[in-house]
């Protein structure tokens, strides 16, 4: 079976850091470009940050460029995002997704695989 998990995930105040993680089973990585994305209570879902399958190329919103970092190591099968400097407007459920693109970019649509969602909340 085919599937992706989300990890680390929590409650931290403003101000502090997370590191989510994105874990296959059933088929490896390295053939795909993975993308975060967050649903707020209410609203729609937005991509949050994505990279290449082979981590050339990244891709942040705006809301969470200088703050968010992904990374992805292949070797585990393994996609990473690194939030620091959170906000309460980060908190969300957190979800990551993998397109088959073997190349050099990354997008927020067309994906194959979702997991199902780690839930972020920034709070004091």
């Amino acid at each position: 079976q085919l599937q992706l998990v989300e990890s680390g995930g929590g409650l931290v105040q403003p101000g502090g850091s997370l590191r989510l993680s994105c874990a296959s089973s059933g088929f490896t990585l390295d053939y795909y470009a993975i993308g975060w994305f967050r649903q707020a209570p209410g609203k729609e879902r937005e991509g949050v940050s994505c990279i290449s399958s082979r981590g050339g190329s990244t891709n942040y919103a705006d809301s969470v460029k200088g703050r968010f970092t992904i990374s992805r190591d292949n070797a585990k099968n393994t996609v990473y995002l690194q939030m620091n400097s959170l906000k309460p407007e980060d908190t969300a459920v957190y979800y990551c997704a993998a397109d088959r693109n073997y190349g050099s970019s990354c997008r927020y649509y067309g994906m194959d695989h979702w997991g199902k969602g780690t839930l972020v909340t920034v709070s004091s």
